[in-house]
């Protein structure tokens, strides 16, 4: 009886959802589990015995250790810059009431717009060697050092003010839900401004806070560009030294190491914060909640001087892409000298990038890469999500499972195991070599936007009404049309917004891409990385100003489209 079930259930399944199912259990894994399970045996398997070498290898580099020890020392230094600097951005946006908070808002928001390599090209144009903020003190200063802005602490400004923008998103997000009541009946009891900053406001922004400390801390445990690009040879972390030991077969074990250990302090990490999340309770006391009403400073010497931090943290963050989008229509030789001249200014730079096709390439190349990708992942999401919204089971537990991976592990593993997997043929790719081909890159982007777009598509699935499906199952419709017909034209919306903030971060993407990226074709974020080098040329650089104003414009109108739109609808 129970076999009868089965087998009509079987046949009344669709063919085509047969190969869905198929290329979806192939995809997991091949390219999800197969590579990470790989790494371990490529790590700790020499001529098919158990063996500590690589470990043993490791302990004896000191630039592999010194590169550790960084990582760390950079991680934790980010918590505190990080957060200072995050809490204050939000304070005088969301809570205190500043004057001209809406234009100081826009200035905290441009990390929004350009981040990662172009952001930390950008720093590095204005503050470097050469830049012009460095002329500029010099010319004040005529005794002060040109080569200031490298190592450790050029990192770590570069990164505490680029790594605010979750700050600016989810911690604003969570001080707008303070209630009211609770600020003013502290008020009403005698408390100054800043104990109820201190005793209030703060303690209800802890599960916020703790899990954006998580963050930063990964982020600058797994930093890539900044170490790069302004680390120097006296500050080296661990992403920049794993891709200098993966370039070459004889040190890709410590690389393969140095990754998974990476990966270990992420597992860690993240499990810690789930920890914490489960055993804090934090809740409004208030059961009618009225609106956050900004505080005014009555001190006046504080009133002040949280205005001048105000403004010159607006100036820290503006500065940068003020320059940047002025020098892109300047020439070779102002850019070189750092000098802005209003006779230099033309728009030779970007009609030069869009008529010659060698300086378009690079262009061509990232938007290329970001359309297929974005456009694979979201239709992976969708079959997926079909699947785990039809059928609850322990298969579909373990696939939802099994797709999160990515989530759990530091883009820079996922890339070494990709490259110590597929560098030789192997069956489940049809006895192909992936490494050196223009599909490498492409897979990494597919399997690191994963999760997201999984979370995404799926709660998008999940908020539909299941009568619509039953009613169009009634009226004969088969599940493909129905899917096609009636389902898809609801989630569509949401899943192009997804699509489109994953195009928008594959563009200009650096940390992932400098593993995988084929020579021959060389992404916007190579491109630009390459332009900070000290041997770059003028035009060189000039046109990569061009792909950085570009960039952020295309990430500004994704933003307001994914983003904006909606806050005005509500």
């Amino acid at each position: 009886m129970y076999a009868e079930k089965i087998t009509k259930k079987m046949a009344s399944i669709h063919p085509a959802a047969y190969l869905c199912y198929g290329l979806i259990a192939w995809f997991v894994v091949t390219f999800l589990i197969y590579p990470n399970l790989n790494i371990y045996y490529e790590i700790f398997v020499k001529d098919g015995r158990f063996s500590f070498e690589a470990a043993e290898k490791l302990l004896s580099s000191e630039r592999a250790m010194r590169s550790l020890y960084n990582s760390f020392i950079l991680a934790v230094s980010l918590v505190f810059t990080v957060n200072l600097v995050g809490v204050t951005l939000v304070l005088i946006s969301e809570y205190f009431d500043i004057k001209g908070a809406r234009v100081l808002r826009l200035g905290y928001f441009t990390t929004l717009i350009y981040s990662g390599v172009v952001l930390v090209s950008g720093y590095k144009f204005v503050y470097g060697e050469s830049g012009f903020m460095t002329k500029l003190l010099v010319h004040l200063f005529p005794s002060f050092h040109t080569t200031w802005f490298h190592g450790y602490w050029a990192v770590l400004f570069v990164m505490t003010f680029a790594c605010t923008s979750n700050h600016v998103l989810f911690l604003s997000n969570a001080i707008r839900k303070i209630d009211f009541q609770t600020v003013e009946a502290a008020r009403n009891m005698g408390a100054s401004t800043f104990y109820i900053l201190r005793r209030v406001v703060l303690p209800v922004l802890k599960p916020t806070m703790f899990a954006l400390t998580i963050l930063t801390f990964l982020t600058g445990l797994a930093a890539t560009s900044a170490p790069l690009i302004l680390g120097g040879a006296e500050f080296q972390t661990i992403t920049p030294m794993i891709l200098t030991f993966s370039n070459s077969a004889s040190s890709r074990d410590l690389a393969a190491l140095l990754a998974l250990i990476l990966g270990l302090a992420t597992l860690v990490l993240l499990t810690v914060m789930i920890r914490f999340e489960q055993k804090g309770s934090f809740m409004s006391v208030s059961k009618v909640k009225s609106e956050l009403v900004k505080q005014k400073i009555n001190n006046k010497l504080g009133n002040l001087a949280a205005h001048v931090v105000a403004y010159f943290l607006f100036l820290l963050y503006i500065i940068p892409v003020v320059l940047i989008v002025l020098f892109s229509f300047t020439d070779a030789h102002s850019i070189s000298t750092a000098t802005l001249n209003l006779s230099s200014f033309s728009l030779n730079n970007y009609m030069h990038v869009f008529s010659n096709m060698t300086a378009f390439k690079p262009y061509l190349v990232s938007m290329g890469y970001a359309a297929a990708a974005s456009a694979a992942v979201v239709a992976l999401a969708l079959a997926a999500s079909r699947i785990l919204h039809k059928y609850k089971n322990g298969w579909t537990a373990a696939l939802e499972y099994a797709l999160l991976i990515p989530w759990m592990l530091p883009s820079t593993l996922i890339a070494i195991g990709l490259i110590v997997t597929f560098n030789t043929p192997r069956l489940l790719i049809g006895n192909s070599i992936l490494v050196g081909s223009v599909w490498m890159l492409l897979l990494g982007y597919v399997i690191v936007h994963l999760p997201f777009t999984l979370r995404m598509v799926k709660a998008s699935f999940f908020s539909l009404d299941s009568n619509l499906e039953d009613a169009a199952k009634n009226l004969g419709a088969k599940s493909l049309y129905t899917f096609m017909k009636v389902l898809l034209p609801i989630i569509l919306p949401s899943t192009l917004a997804v699509l489109a903030l994953n195009f928008n971060g594959i563009l200009a993407d650096y940390d992932l891409t400098v593993f995988l990226y084929h020579p021959l074709y060389q992404p916007l974020g190579i491109v630009i990385k390459n332009s900070t080098d000290a041997q770059a040329l003028a035009d060189t650089k000039a046109l990569t100003l061009v792909y950085s104003v570009i960039l952020m414009i295309m990430s500004a109108v994704t933003l307001y489209f994914v983003y904006g739109r909606k806050g005005r609808s509500s």
